[in-house]
This record gives C-alpha cells, structure tokens and sequence, in this order.
C-alpha cells in the first residue's frame, strides 16, 4: 500500500539538500502513531519492509548545496506490504499534521492513499528512487560493502534480496516462486548519495532507472510496495509503472 504525502510551508519557500535521505526517515518514524512500535521497527538490525521516493519539488530551482521550492510546496511517496505500518502512519499523520523539515515547519495539507495498480506476469517499472545493490569485496585483504553497477551480478543482487525480503516477511523457510529481473536501458542515472548516521557519513553509487520484473505476481506486487535492492527503509528502490 502507498501513501502519497503533500506538504507546505506558508513561508512560500521549502529548502531541500541535496541529500536528505536520513531527514526523510527519521520524519517517518516520527509520524508513526505509535511510539513503541516505531522504536521497535527502527531498532530492527533485519528488513524493515517500508521504502520512500525521492522529494517531488513544484517550481523547483538549484541552488547552491540543494534545492529549493519557489511555492512552498512538496510530496513524496511511502510504501509498505505491512498493513500495520501504513495504519500507525496514517493515524500519526492525522494527529500531528504537520511535520519539522531541517527547521522548517511543514504542514501536511493531504494524505491520499494511492490506488494499486493492476499486476501482470511481466512489467516494466521506473524508479522513484535509485536502486542501490551491493556486494563484498576484498580491497587491501579487507572485505569491504562494494555498490554494484547494472550488470548480470546487480540484477541477480536485486532477486536475491527480494526473495530473501518475501521469506522473512512471510515468515517463510524457503521460496517456491521465481522472478526475473532486467533493463532495457531506456534511462540509466548514476547518482552519488552520502548517509549520515550519527557521525558517520558514507557515499554510495545508486542508479534511476527502467527495470523489469517478470514472474511471479505476488513477488512482482511484493518488489512494488517494499522497493528493490539495498536500503529501502532509507529512501532507495521505489519503483512505479514505466
């Protein structure tokens, strides 16, 4: 399920960075009604079954270190298979309306609930937000978190993590459907993100994209709703109809 977030400043302007994927899921969890549960999910070390998309910014303008939205005006996506998540969210978001964006006071002006799309056997998908998939590697006798770029080894890295992702939402001891994932390559972005947490930062190689998935429906509705690959509860891998 997916919940589609508009968001004003009546300032008339919103200052966005040009990383603020961590700003994004920490005002997530604060929205969820529920405090113990939203402690609990972001405690979690496994899968946290919820992603978001990139800011969508009206009247949007560059500037130096961002963005900034000449209207005041922004949205973005949530999605999540966890009925429960999206429920603590939408009480949340009825209770506080309104959240605090690096200092800036937003109100939320509407909260709809995206209707589902119709699911095939094969669909084509763009993302919302850029997939990252990694790996290890050994560099200088240390295995090392390595970012992957599209190839045979990345989309086999995306299957990979979404059978593991269905298994253990499911609860499941092992997975009986199957899936194939590729591109077209009809538009390809590499894009450089830096993380922060706490007082680390760590940069990253993601990528927006076309991709498709072909197999098994219930693993092509899970893909659409948790995300694809790595790092979803932080704001990558949302994908949407191409």
């Amino acid at each position: 399920m997916r919940l589609k977030l508009y968001l004003y400043n009546k300032n008339g302007i919103i200052n966005v960075p040009f990383n603020y994927n961590h700003i994004m899921s920490f005002i997530i969890y604060d929205l969820i009604d529920d405090v113990g549960y939203a402690n609990c999910l972001h405690s979690k070390k496994s899968f946290k079954f919820f992603c978001f998309s990139q800011i969508n910014i009206s009247k949007c303008k560059m500037v130096d270190g961002g963005f900034i939205s000449r209207d005041g005006r922004i949205s973005f996506i949530i999605s999540s298979p966890d009925d429960r998540l999206i429920t603590e969210l939408v009480k949340g978001i009825m209770n506080k309306q309104s959240i605090m964006f690096m200092e800036q006071v937003l109100a939320i002006i509407k909260c709809e609930i995206i209707k589902e799309p119709s699911f095939t056997n094969k669909m084509e998908f763009r993302t919302l937000s850029p997939i990252i998939v990694t790996t290890k590697k050994e560099i200088d006798g240390k295995l090392r978190q390595w970012d992957l770029t599209p190839s045979v080894e990345f989309y086999n890295g995306i299957k990979n993590n979404l059978n593991k992702k269905y298994v253990k939402f499911h609860n499941l001891k092992y997975i009986d459907k199957t899936i194939n994932v590729y591109s077209n390559m009809k538009v390809v972005k590499r894009k450089r993100i830096s993380i922060n947490k706490g007082p680390n930062t760590t940069f990253h190689r993601a990528f927006m994209m076309d991709i498709v998935l072909e197999g098994d429906i219930d693993l092509i509705k899970f893909a659409y709703d948790c995300g694809l690959g790595s790092k979803n509860s932080l704001g990558f891998g949302l994908v949407d109809i191409y």
